[in-house]
């Protein structure tokens, strides 16, 4: 249940204590009337007139501002700033000035100050200061709060109405935007209250896509189908290979979800022209499937016609399954009638010196026409925390998964190829993925034979039972243009953030696999997934 006290609570919090400002200026009279109304405003203020009475006051007291004079008898504002530095690098410091030299702006700016104001300064200017710098998170935080209600009943009120694709891809990019967003106000309480109503969000869109996705299959391109994962290749990479001239690489980065992204994002905006768009991704959203579907643009039942050895195994190993990725594109290229000007260039990237190579040798690549990139190092950070006790210290939740993502993206080949291809003129760049991932936080018992698959999210083989509150069940794999595998084979696709569990041991593998990153079944976060189309600036 969601709860809106939650919500009240975080636009309530209390008043922030009287804060501790040291005003150094040697004409400190001039700014007697704004130091009064900075007091009238709950802010303690020291005040001296002199560089080496600031640094003794500092070394003394804890400030929480400093406003500075630039031009000072004795010591100066910009090296008595440097001292202040020296004592207590973290003290925001205002530096206020009769100049209005750039050369002294860069001076100052470069000596760490946190603001800079031209004399003559008002008080409502002082003021303003003081709550940007000492009360910008608290005050930012109650306006998100706010919002957050606002957004909150709007997005409640969506789940009691029927919703088409595109809608749902809206409400998905605000609930993402919003988680995004209580990142950067950790003081509010919120967070469950989100997580509250994303689990409210995924029970319906479960039943909306039970009730559509057979529909969609088979009515590609129909008004009332939204983009699959079928369509991505000819609806975005394609048309930029019209181009003889154009470079066209296609990244396909393994589990990445749209709050991921996000994150990687901010680090092009200044080097690329970025386009978003965003598709639904095949069931199930696991590699097997939906990467060889993105790759071909078939279905897995159509990819069964022209490699049924893809599905003669027993279970789906990514390895073996994923081998003909290449030849599935090439497949789809000649379909299509399309002929490169040279061959099609296939790279992926499994370690870190596979990516170094690739960004070390990506100007040898700037006369390929087309260049199929895979990266699969996020889907081995999902995986690896479902086996790894220090990751899941690392990031115990999905805004430390964030953070995680963005530091290894920070360091990443990955991040220095795109700013190597930054500066190819006539490069093309398509970024997408083949699923996301969902935190798994509720285990569904199945039975199911010994011969029946061990995926967590989805599952194949005989006489498979399981509640129908918990997943989807498929009597007839055409249904969903899946393999058949065998005359009596069934699947079964998790809804929401179940997972699926033996009644063998059921509480050690309940535990075991529970709080993991997982993917192949029905949610927002494994279906709704973004297509970033980049051109250099």
């Amino acid at each position: 249940m969601i709860n809106k006290e939650n919500i009240q609570r975080a636009k309530g919090n209390e008043t922030m204590k009287g804060k501790k400002i040291l005003w150094v200026d040697d004409e400190i009279e001039l700014f007697r009337s704004h130091i009064i109304f900075l007091s009238e405003k709950g802010y303690e203020v020291d005040t001296v007139m002199n560089g080496e009475d600031a640094v003794s006051s500092v070394q003394e007291n804890d400030y929480d501002l400093i406003f500075l004079d630039e031009m000072m008898a004795g010591i100066g504002g910009l090296e008595t700033l440097g001292r202040i530095k020296d004592i207590n690098a973290n003290i925001p410091v205002v530096m206020i000035t009769k100049s209005e030299e750039e050369t002294l702006m860069d001076e100052a700016i470069g000596g760490k100050i946190a603001d800079y104001l031209t004399k003559p300064v008002n008080p409502s200017q002082v003021l303003l200061v003081c709550k940007k710098i000492l009360e910008g998170k608290k005050i930012s935080g109650q306006y998100a709060a706010k919002d957050y209600l606002q957004d909150f009943n709007e997005i409640s009120r969506a789940f009691l109405n029927e919703m088409d694709f595109a809608e749902w891809i809206e409400i998905y990019l605000k609930l993402v935007n919003w988680d995004v967003e209580l990142d950067s106000h950790p003081g509010i309480d919120l967070r469950q209250t989100l997580y509250d109503q994303k689990r409210e969000g995924n029970k319906e869109f479960s039943k909306f896509v039970e009730k559509n996705y057979r529909q969609w299959i088979t009515s590609i391109g129909d008004e009332y189908t939204p983009t699959l994962t079928t369509e991505i290749v000819p609806k975005y990479v394609l048309p930029h290979l019209e181009d003889p001239k154009s470079s066209v690489f296609f990244f396909v980065i393994d589990c990445l979800r749209l709050d991921q992204w996000l994150m990687m994002e901010k680090h092009l905006l200044d080097l690329f022209k970025i386009e978003k768009d965003y598709y639904y991704a095949i069931l199930p959203t696991a590699t097997p499937y939906a990467r060889n579907a993105l790759f071909s643009g078939l279905f897995p039942s159509e990819i069964e016609k022209h490699y049924p050895q893809l599905w003669s195994s027993g279970d789906d190993d990514e390895n073996s399954m994923n081998k003909y990725e290449k030849e599935l594109l090439q497949f789809l290229l000649d379909r299509k009638k399309i002929k490169l000007r040279n061959e099609l260039k296939y790279i992926k990237i499994i370690d870190p010196e596979v990516g170094r190579n690739f960004e070390q040798n990506i100007l040898s690549y700037q006369n390929t026409q087309l260049t199929a990139v895979v990266v699969n190092f996020l889907d081995m950070i999902a995986h690896g925390r479902s086996d790894s006790d220090l990751l899941k210290e690392i990031a115990p939740d999905e805004a430390a998964y964030r953070s995680l993502t963005n530091t290894w993206y920070t360091h990443s080949s990955l991040l220095a190829t795109f700013k190597a291809l930054s500066q190819i003129k006539n490069a093309k760049i398509i970024i997408t993925t083949d699923h996301g991932s969902i935190r798994a936080l509720r285990g569904a018992k199945v039975l199911g034979d010994r011969e029946a698959s061990s995926n967590l999210r989805f599952k194949f083989g005989r006489n498979l039972k399981v509640d129908e509150k918990h997943a989807v069940y498929i009597k007839n794999p055409e249904d969903f243009k899946l393999p058949k595998r065998g005359v009596t084979i069934n699947y079964i696709i998790a809804k929401e953030d179940y997972y699926f569990v033996y009644p063998t041991d059921y509480h050690k593998y309940l535990t075991y696999y529970k709080d993991t990153f997982q993917h192949g079944g029905i949610s927002m976060e494994e279906m709704i997934l973004p297509v970033i189309t980049m051109e250099p600036k």
